[in-house]
């Protein structure tokens, strides 16, 4: 098996891919409470669940997710083979994960607690999101499918500790 990944990075991302649905799950409460509100009615007990559920998962993923980009500069992925088109697209498709889910946190947090006019911007991030989480789903398929080689098994089974570091 290739290179791959801590157990701690590991845990973070299946963390993470396990919130992310329940984003887009109740994200539309968060309309349907303000709609209410502007309108003079209280919102529904579940629409207001949701919504908690809702900012809170998100600062969780943004937390998470500003942990996974610090580990990953701490530990880097084994990487064993010289770089291709698909290992440099990867790459790129990982760091526009970074970038985008924890921009997203972010917005989500500024909507939610300061200024609610950046809420349109988040939800296009939520559509660029759900368009990179189907690429990364096709990649892995590939890779489990089609390929048959390790890649996935990279984010499943921790890295083992070279001899050297288990002296």
């Amino acid at each position: 098996m290739n290179g791959g990944y801590s157990l701690a990075q590991i845990g973070l991302h299946w963390l993470v891919a396990l919130l992310v649905p329940v984003q887009y799950l109740t994200g539309g409460s968060i309309e349907r409470t303000h709609h209410a509100a502007h309108m003079g009615l209280t919102p529904s007990y579940w629409d207001v669940v949701q919504h908690h559920l809702h900012n809170y998962a998100g600062m969780a993923i943004g937390a998470l997710m500003g942990t996974r980009l610090v580990l990953r500069l701490l530990q880097p992925p084994e990487i064993t083979a010289r770089a291709t088109w698909s290992k440099r697209a990867a790459t790129a498709l990982h760091g526009a994960f970074y970038a985008a889910i924890i921009g997203q946190a972010c917005m989500g947090f500024v909507a939610s607690y300061f200024w609610f006019a950046i809420a349109p911007y988040h939800v296009v991030g939520s559509r660029i999101i759900l368009a990179m989480a189907a690429l990364h789903l096709a990649a892995a398929a590939w890779h489990t499918l089609i390929l048959r080689d390790d890649t996935v098994d990279r984010m499943v089974f921790p890295r083992r500790k070279s001899s050297a570091e288990n002296l």
